[in-house]
């Protein structure tokens, strides 16, 4: 079923309406799809790079908009709607052990490392601010650094390097984001349970 997500969102960049396709994909990653937004947003960026930085800015409204999205589906219908969505996806165990272990501080470290690197998945933590009530100010300021970051990242390096830096991106460069967002999470990890 992945397989088949990730090739239709794939697909999508070729079409006329790539644009509002990557804002959909990008608003819907926040709150309830599991395909990131990059898959449709690095071949449309390098088939027409002067585009790169729009592209990026279209994918971080879109995911800030669906992250807020998510923040309300946590906070107002975890039971009808997130738990479902989650136990689908097979996220359900996981959030609960984030839900019952975590406190503000550790869901804005999470924040900022899921619209980094995808760790953990943006969507299980949207919803989880908005369970244990992150405030939604500082939520949307956080995703919009996080998410931007990314975005705007992701398009320097498409401007800079062109088609050589794809194979990078997407082999290499999650797993580099992943590594430091974990060596993030293990810091605060140490530095909150040292005290």
């Amino acid at each position: 079923m992945l397989r088949g997500l990730y090739d239709w969102t794939l697909s999508l960049a070729a079409r006329k309406s790539a644009e509002w396709w990557l804002a959909f994909i990008a608003f819907v990653e926040s709150s309830v799809f599991l395909v990131p937004a990059d898959v449709l947003y690095l071949p449309m960026a390098l088939s027409r790079p002067e585009r790169a930085y729009r592209y990026a800015l279209v994918a971080t409204v879109a995911s800030v908009l669906g992250g807020i999205a998510g923040w309300f589906i946590g906070h107002y219908a975890y039971d009808a709607f997130a738990k479902p969505v989650l136990e689908f996806y097979g996220k359900y165990d996981e959030f609960e052990a984030l839900r019952t272990s975590s406190g503000v501080g550790f869901i804005i470290l999470m924040l900022v490392t899921s619209g980094l690197a995808h760790l953990p998945p943006i969507k299980v933590v949207t919803i989880l601010s908005g369970v244990i009530g992150v405030n939604l100010v500082l939520f949307i300021i956080l995703a919009i650094v996080a998410r931007g970051a990314r975005f705007l990242f992701l398009a320097w390096l498409l401007r800079k390097y062109g088609e050589p830096i794809r194979e990078f991106i997407e082999k290499r460069l999650g797993t580099i984001a992943a590594a430091a967002a974990a060596v993030l999470i293990l810091i605060y990890a140490v530095v909150r349970y040292a005290h």
